[in-house]
């Protein structure tokens, strides 16, 4: 498959538990193309042992602090883009 995404800038947030060790967030900020049109959109990417998890959707732990701070670092990124 084509690679459908290419971050401008990007961020890597930890993952608790009982996420395996060594698994991230990516949090970007980049363009996509959807059906033959490039769009600037934020996107946020599993990440296990440095390896994007292609079309697997980021999962919070309920009882972490995980989804606050892949939210913290979207608002970083969105405030520091002088693009967006």
């Amino acid at each position: 498959m084509a690679q459908t995404f290419f971050p401008r800038v990007y961020t890597m947030v930890p993952a608790s538990s009982p996420h395996p060790p060594n698994t991230e967030y990516k949090v970007s900020i980049g363009y996509e193309l959807w059906d033959n049109t490039i769009n600037t959109v934020m996107k946020v990417q599993m990440v296990y042992d440095g390896v994007i998890a292609g079309r697997r959707n980021p999962s919070y732990p309920l009882h972490s602090d995980d989804y606050y701070r892949v939210n913290d670092a979207i608002q970083k990124l969105h405030a520091e883009d002088t693009d967006a």
